[in-house]
């Protein structure tokens, strides 16, 4: 603490005493302190509402309030501010006491001398910083152990769900790599092309989830770099949602409504397709078969916006709050398969490019997600 920037509050009804420590006070501060001076407890108390002190002097016999309540008092309405007590008599019990209710120290009145009340003070302030530093270090060591049970139970529920996504696909593998084994003779060939179908479902199956889990694990950890190059974005859309439809095996049409004469754009290629596979996967896994999925692509100056509509179940409106959490699935899914990834992979991947991500839906009335994310445009010649 600078000697300039001293500010201390003497709380003291008796004028004697006060105008006793206003001179010793003169003296000790060498005029690079400033004292206040109050008789009550509670015009002290308002006083540091307005009025910014690094100390105060607090006698505990004052017309409104005595003995260690008075403390207890201040310290309750100002907690920032260190005290040193005052006292008439030189007792080390109510000393102690003193110190239990928040006092830093204290000073009996007639033995007050310049030098004792510099070492008080400086103390004093060397106590309080070291006490808020310990303050912060607390708070930051519970934060670091709520984030680390936080992510302990994360990995737990990662294991879990991991083990139980690959048993699943891992369970077919097995009973359909016996099957082609055991009766590879007897099994017509559209037996066979069925069983093989159901083999790649399940390898992609994996293969995705691993995609997913790999690609959240890079991205959380910070080391993942954004490669902005130029794109045709039409291309790109029609592309993509062919690959879809495949994907779908054809169960939705996906219509593209795409809003401007501009194809070229400045994007993240990588991040686009997991933003975009995500939301259009979501939208048919969600739909009945035969309804159609839209998606909306309007580039404009400074932004390109994508919308994904669809007429699907919806998502509950009680929970729609936690939908970017990872693993986080919708009480209402039922038995659709899912990792509970998907949308905390687009959200990240929005954060990385600066962009935004809206969602509105009613249950058993599908769901519209509106994505926008900044970028470069090239008009078509």
């Amino acid at each position: 603490m600078q000697q300039n920037s001293l500010q201390v509050l003497l709380v003291e009804d008796s004028p004697t005493d006060a105008q006793l420590f206003q001179h010793v006070f003169l003296r000790a501060g060498d005029g690079y302190w400033k004292l206040f001076h109050v008789e009550r407890l509670s015009e002290a108390i308002d006083f540091c509402q307005t009025q910014s002190f690094q100390v105060a002097l607090l006698d505990l016999g004052l017309p409104d309030s005595d003995g260690l309540e008075t403390i207890a008092q201040f310290h309750l309405a100002v907690p920032d501010i260190p005290i040193i007590i005052l006292t008439m008599l030189d007792d080390e019990e109510l000393a102690l006491q003193a110190m239990a209710q928040g006092a830093q120290d204290y000073l009996v009145k007639d033995q007050v001398t310049t030098q004792l009340l510099r070492r008080s003070i400086r103390y004093t302030l060397e106590r309080s910083q070291i006490l808020q530093k310990l303050k912060d270090n607390e708070q930051t060591t519970l934060k670091a152990l709520d984030k680390e049970r936080e992510l302990n139970q994360l990995k737990t529920y990662f294991i879990s769900m991991v083990s139980h996504e690959f048993r699943n696909p891992l369970t077919v593998l097995r009973a359909l790599s016996e099957m082609l084994f055991r009766f590879d003779g007897k099994l017509t060939p559209e037996k066979k092309e069925l069983y093989l179908q159901q083999v790649n479902g399940a390898i992609k199956h994996m293969c995705q989830l691993l995609d997913e889990v790999i690609f959240l694990g890079g991205v959380e950890s910070g080391k993942f770099e954004l490669d902005v190059a130029m794109l045709d974005l039409k291309s790109f859309c029609d592309e993509l949602m062919t690959a879809c439809e495949f994907s779908d095996n054809h169960q939705h049409p996906i219509i593209l409504h795409y809003q401007s004469d501009t194809t070229q754009v400045e994007l993240d290629y990588n991040l686009l397709r997991h933003i975009l596979t995500n939301l259009l996967s979501n939208a048919l896994k969600y739909s009945p078969p035969g309804n159609e999925v839209q998606l909306e692509v309007q580039p404009g100056k400074g932004v390109v916006c994508f919308r994904v509509i669809d007429c699907g179940i919806g998502i509950p409106d009680v929970e729609q709050y936690r939908l970017f959490e990872a693993f986080s699935r919708c009480s209402n899914v039922g038995r659709i398969e899912g990792t509970g990834l998907g949308l905390a992979i687009v959200k990240r991947c929005i954060d990385l490019q600066g962009g935004k991500i809206a969602i509105e839906s009613n249950m058993g009335m599908g769901t519209i997600v509106t994505v926008s994310i900044p970028t470069r445009t090239l008009a078509l010649q």
